[in-house]
Parts: structure tokens; C-alpha cells; sequence
């Protein structure tokens, strides 16, 4: 019988292509989108992934909406943490609707999200939770105070929680990419991306959103039962922790 998996943020960018990977896989996929209305339908009707609508910062929408999709689909059994968001400014003049807007959409949906389908995964003796990080998270970044410490909690999040749930058959792991070739790298100046980006990458290019995907999978499989608390770095050789 398919696995269920649930990705946040699951109808762009990143998200998308672990969603189509995961169905490739064999999996049966609910994606959960927050905003984009037009994208996520566009991308329901090309790949025929279910999609779901709601604020991941919100911990009620979050048990609501996995309560929805598990009478629908099934008992989820790989969670995949992407959904973030960015709100980026100087420290000095970050306003606290800034910090708190980050903190609760990149960390705050890991607890929301992850709460509502741990205790199914511990008691059917298997469960797979990936996190998606961030090279900011590792490494820090000018004007990024709010999401380098959002993706820093969500490594730790990933190593206590892996603790936890080893005895139980889940396994907790920590995705962090570099650049990769979406809409928001994509919209950086040409010349800011040639002059100031592409040099910091030994590799000498962009990663794939299909490259973290693939790393998705991976860890999603049975074959990976051994890796838990781990941070898998794809950035292309930029940081290498």
C-alpha cells in the first residue's frame, strides 16, 4: 500500500519538485499551499497532486487541515517541512512584525505541523519527518537576523526530535540548500548573481529544485532508516559544515 507523504509549501518552487518527486516515488502526495490560489491550481491540474489551503503559522488550521487530509488520503507518514517565508531587513531596523511573521511560518510550523501527525507515526512504528532548512541557518546572513534563526531552530528541532523518535521507527532529518534555481533566486539582479553569488559556489552554478527533491526521497525510503539527526548539506560546496 502507498505511503502518504505531506509537503508544506508544496505547490512552488522547492516544494513542487519534491511533491512530483514523492508521486514518482510511488507515494501518494498532499501538498499545502498558504496564498499563490492561481499556481497551486495550475499545479494541481498538471500533476494531479491533491492540494490544500492553509496558514502553516497557525496551529489550528494545521490540526484541521492534517485531520482533513488523513480522512481523505490517509494516515500521513512522511511529513516534509518546507514551507518559509522571507522578510528581510537590517536588524537595526527590523520591525517585530518582521522577526515574528519568520519565526512563525519557518519555525513555529515545524511544532504546528509536526505535532498533529507525530503520535500516528509512534504508533504505527514508522514515520519519516524532513525539515528544509537553509545554508543561512548554518552560516548566517547579512539582513537575514529572523530567517537565519528560524532555520538555525529548525536543525536543532531536527536533532532533538530525531532523539525522541528513533526508538519508534522515525527518523528526523534536516535538509539545508544553497542557491537553487527558483523564482525568488531568479528574480536577483543578473549581474548581482554572476558577480556576487555564482563565484561563493565552487560547483560554478545554481542547484536544482529536482536536486534537493532527489535528497527527498532519499530520505523518505525505507533504505534510509539508519540516518536520523543528520544535516544533509546541498549548496554546491558554498559551506561546508
Amino acid at each position: 500500500m502507498a505511503r502518504v507523504a505531506l509537503v508544506t509549501g508544496g505547490t512552488r518552487g522547492i516544494g513542487a519538485a519534491i511533491s512530483k518527486a514523492l508521486k514518482a516515488a510511488d507515494y501518494k502526495v498532499a501538498a499545502i499551499y498558504a496564498g499563490n490560489d492561481e499556481a497551486a491550481h495550475k499545479f494541481n491540474a498538471e500533476t494531479g497532486i491533491a492540494i490544500y489551503k492553509w496558514d502553516v503559522s497557525s496551529f489550528d488550521a494545521c490540526a484541521n487541515g492534517v485531520k482533513k487530509i488523513e480522512a481523505n488520503v490517509g494516515p500521513v507518514d512522511v511529513l516534509v517541512n518546507n514551507a518559509g517565508i522571507t522578510r528581510d531587513a537590517m536588524f537595526h531596523r527590523m520591525t517585530a512584525d518582521q522577526w515574528t511573521a519568520v519565526v512563525n511560518t519557518n519555525l513555529g510550523s515545524l511544532f504546528n505541523m509536526t505535532r498533529q501527525v507525530v503520535e500516528g507515526m509512534r504508533t504505527r512504528k514508522f514515520g519519516r519527518i524532513i525539515n528544509i532548512s537553509s545554508i543561512n541557518g548554518q552560516k548566517g546572513q547579512m539582513g537575514q537576523v529572523n530567517y537565519s534563526a528560524a532555520k538555525a531552530g529548525e536543525i536543532g528541532f531536527t536533532k532533538a526530535l530525531a532523539q525522541e523518535g528513533a526508538r519508534s521507527g522515525i527518523t528526523v532529518n534536516a535538509i539545508c540548500p544553497g542557491y537553487i534555481n527558483t523564482e525568488m533566486v531568479q528574480a536577483v539582479p543578473k549581474d548581482v548573481l554572476e558577480k556576487s553569488i555564482l563565484p561563493l559556489i565552487p560547483i560554478g552554478r545554481l542547484g536544482e529544485p529536482e536536486e534537493i527533491a532527489r535528497c527527498v526521497v532519499f530520505l523518505a525510503s525505507d533504505e534510509a532508516g539508519l540516518i536520523t539527526g543528520s544535516t544533509l548539506t546541498a549548496n554546491g560546496g558554498q559551506f561546508m559544515a
